[in-house]
């Protein structure tokens, strides 16, 4: 990966306010900025970084290391890459129980964690997830173009070779993730079925399909997006069922966790006046909306699509409806799902997210310039 210095960007995820309080686990998928958070915002903080293949073997060895090496001084403790050695979590619960340390304990997937009754903490820590860099986040320094382009993980972002460290992250990264994780034995199979996956973003799957085009068995290809979504690369849009007017399609979309990332995997860039940047801008605004549920409304999202053809992106809670259009110039026939929509009288708001460059409604749906749409969303207008 290039080495392009970053600079500091101040995250939205306050980890000494976070720490506060209690111990935390802080998940995200790699390079999305969790040591550098650590290391600007935690500096006083004792770090273990089991990266280091020196402090993995000695706590491998021996777990109560880690006891002996703490004083009285040390309150917050890192363990980054807690998913290396998950067996470490039962001297983690001792020390939050008997000394009253607060740890933050990272990794870019839960799910090691999960399997063969590791000790989870008992809820002792609560789960916090880090995202690619949000507009709110970079502000002045956001630029809509480089960001479908290129997408948002800061190494990325900030690169002055962004082409080659994408292609990097998705042609050895996301395999190397993969195996680590003990998730997939033929690589290559798993290679097949990340270029078609990429394909996916932003759609209803067709399981059925992938496997053919990837030359993977169906039951394996659930698998892999079941993987996928585990390390926090893919997230799952499930469908909004509740309209009576008019029955609605029950299947979820997916959506890669990052826009550049989706476009490495299908080859392409996502330049504006191509066919697909109306995607690309989609799945940016699927990020902001999954990292405005994460860090502060837990509400749940969906999308809505009626078996007749109708069809919204995005459903905050049962309050706001979102269509997204990349488009200078919304007409009437961008209007159509969300007035079919309207029809169940369940919304209180009806938005079109737009490239247009002032406010206006239309019949009761308020058309918005990206940038005001996400003012509102990020100062909790939309609740």
């Amino acid at each position: 990966m290039n080495m392009t210095l970053e600079p500091i960007v101040d995250r939205i995820v306050d980890l000494p306010a976070l720490l506060g309080k209690r111990s935390f686990f802080l998940f995200g998928p790699r390079q999305t900025g969790k040591t550098f958070l650590i290391r600007h915002t935690l500096e006083d903080a004792r770090v273990y970084d089991l990266l280091d293949t020196s402090v993995y073997l000695a706590l491998s060895r021996q777990p109560g290391r880690i006891a002996q090496e703490l004083t009285s001084r040390d309150r917050v403790v890192v363990i980054d890459g807690i998913q290396r050695l998950p067996d470490l979590l039962n001297e983690v619960h001792r020390l939050i129980e008997e000394r009253g340390v607060r740890f933050l304990l990272t990794g870019s997937s839960a799910r090691k964690l999960r399997r063969g009754g590791v000790n989870l903490l008992g809820g002792r820590a609560r789960t916090q997830h880090l995202h690619p860099l949000t507009c709110r986040e970079l502000g002045d320094r956001f630029d809509l173009n480089r960001a479908l382009e290129h997408g948002l993980i800061p190494s990325v972002y900030f690169s002055d070779e962004p082409a080659a460290d994408l292609k990097a992250y998705t042609g050895t990264y996301l395999q190397q993730e993969i195996v680590a994780e003990g998730a997939a034995r033929n690589i290559q199979a798993f290679s097949r079925f990340l270029g078609v996956a990429g394909l996916c973003n932003a759609r209803i799957v067709n399981f059925t399909k992938v496997s053919s085009d990837a030359q993977v068995p169906r039951t394996t290809v659930y698998e892999y997006f079941e993987v996928l979504k585990d390390t926090l690369i893919l997230h799952e849009l499930p469908a909004w069922r509740k309209s009576k007017r008019r029955k609605p399609l029950a299947s979820s979309k997916y959506y890669f966790f990052d826009v550049g990332v989706a476009g490495a995997l299908q080859g392409r860039s996502f330049r504006p006046r191509t066919p697909e940047f109306g995607e690309a801008f989609e799945t940016y605004l699927m990020h902001e909306l999954t990292c405005y549920r994460g860090y502060r409304s837990g509400e749940p999202l969906a999308f809505w699509r009626s078996t007749s053809g109708f069809e919204v992106d995005f459903l905050i809670g049962d309050h706001t409806a979102v269509e997204v259009k990349a488009k200078e110039n919304v007409s009437a026939a961008d209007l159509k799902g969300l007035k079919a929509l309207a029809e169940e009288k369940r919304e209180k708001r009806l938005l079109v997210v737009s490239l247009e460059p002032r406010a206006r409604t239309v019949d009761g749906i308020r058309i918005l310039p990206f940038r005001k749409f996400l003012e509102a969303l990020w100062e909790g207008e939309y609740t």
